[in-house]
């Protein structure tokens, strides 16, 4: 079966391109039609939304962090047996960095990469023709990125929707919808982006109605034969990163939830065994695991909880005397001496890097990275270069006495300077690897 594919784009974040894609994830899926999700670019939230909505696995894409046959390779893996693929874009469809070679890391290079069209989501709040010309600039700005038809979202009346409607008719793209303003649509948020869907009181019922609205305002039916079908050459797995052991034991809980679903599709494809575990209800990792891994989340947010998680502090000091721990951004959080919250409340972390942390003390870090690996570890040789990024608030308040963990550059390659720290079998940054550079 080769699979139709569509990405779903818009001018900027907040248009609506997450609500229109799970509510149409979700709609397909009532219907019988084989669906599946991806969004591209380094996001950990929407492609959970993606899995609740149409009962399959997310996935990413990041045309800057992977190689070009590792797109190809996980494209075809989540297209297998489906007969539809929404590819939600981050941010705005063409928003990426400035490369060389023009992996700039947007949706619109997977657009050019494998010839799939794009479903223009408008918002079209506080405009009525002038939408049209939006419209027009995205079908013209690069004629290697085809416009299939423009969603409009957020229209206040029936005439502000026929507004809209011709004018973008009248330069020769189709209109597949108009979704009303409807505030019961809008997805609660936090600090890092959307509040995940795990955490989400009725997000079944959530998904249901924005189905209902995609299914009220959407022709489906035109959707799915505008979807094109994407037919690619083999890829590979050769920049995918390696299972960090054979055994890994994963902290898994409301604190830790950011590990890419590649990642662990890739490790368990590999012959390695993932042994959650959970630092909140005070677990300590199996003994019997080759590696312990805490990625990132929410530690900020329980840090007095995991301040006194005495079984979990106790049996990662333990296994880290002869075995890996790393952590990732949260992660690398909780490995340090001390967390301070939102409230200037600090709180005694595992204490195993020598490092101390602030919520309270914010400043955003975000942006692709590349990180050359300064010793040999559970990630790799010294000098083995990985690509990923960091988004984070918390900030380093005492760097502590640690070696480094890596050399970071910016995705142009600007260096940065060294990030997180290592001290025996322990390691950790702020740094979320995707995968080899």
């Amino acid at each position: 079966m080769t699979a139709r594919a569509i990405i779903i784009g818009a001018p900027r974040s907040g248009s609506g391109k997450t609500s229109v894609t799970i509510g149409l994830l979700r709609a397909f899926a009532r219907r019988g039609v084989k669906v599946r999700g991806i969004k591209t670019g380094p996001d950990y939230i929407d492609p959970g939304f993606h899995a609740f909505a149409a009962g399959t696995p997310g996935l990413n894409l990041d045309s800057w962090a992977m190689q070009p046959d590792l797109l190809r390779h996980l494209f075809a893996q989540q297209a297998e047996d489906a007969e539809l693929v929404l590819i939600e874009s981050a941010m705005g469809l063409f928003d990426g960095i400035v490369v060389p070679d023009n992996r700039t890391g947007s949706a619109a290079d997977l657009a050019r990469l494998f010839g799939i069209p794009v479903l223009l989501v408008l918002d079209i709040s506080g405009q009525s023709q002038t939408a049209a010309a939006v419209a027009h600039g995205f079908a013209h700005y690069d004629p290697a990125v085809r416009m299939s038809a423009v969603v409009l979202n957020r229209a206040g009346s029936e005439r502000h929707r026929t507004l809209c409607s011709e004018a973008i008719e009248k330069i020769g793209l189709p209109v597949a919808g108009c979704v009303m303003r409807d505030p019961s649509l809008v997805l609660p948020e936090r600090h890092l982006g959307l509040v995940q869907a795990s955490e989400h009181p009725e997000i079944d019922a959530h998904i249901e109605r924005l189905a209902d609205a995609m299914e009220n305002s959407i022709d489906l039916d035109a959707l799915f034969a505008l979807a094109r079908p994407v037919d690619l050459p083999q890829g590979s797995t050769d920049a995918a990163i390696a299972p960090p052991g054979q055994r890994i034991a994963l902290a898994q809980d409301a604190a830790f939830t950011f590990l890419y679903p590649h990642l662990q599709r890739h490790w368990r494809e590999a012959g390695a065994e993932i042994v959650p575990f959970s630092p909140l209800a005070d677990e300590a990792p199996d003994a019997s695991c080759d590696v312990c891994w805490l990625p990132g989340g929410y530690p900020e947010l329980y840090a007095g909880q995991l301040a006194v998680a005495d079984t979990f502090k106790t049996g990662v000091a333990r296994f880290s005397q002869t075995k890996p721990v790393h952590g990732e951004c949260g992660g690398y959080m909780v490995l340090g001496e001390a967390l301070e919250d939102a409230d200037g409340v600090t709180h005694a972390m595992t204490g195993l890097l020598s490092h101390a942390t602030s919520f309270a003390k914010r400043k955003m870090n975000l942006g692709y990275r590349q990180a050359t690996i300064a010793a040999d570890g559970l990630l790799g040789q010294a000098g083995d270069v990985l690509r990923g990024h960091e988004f984070h608030y918390a900030r380093v308040i005492d760097s502590g006495r640690d070696d480094p963990f890596a050399q970071i550059a910016d995705g142009p390659g600007k260096p940065l300077g060294p990030s997180g720290g290592r001290r025996g079998f322990v390691t950790g940054t702020f740094f979320h690897a995707i995968a080899k550079g």
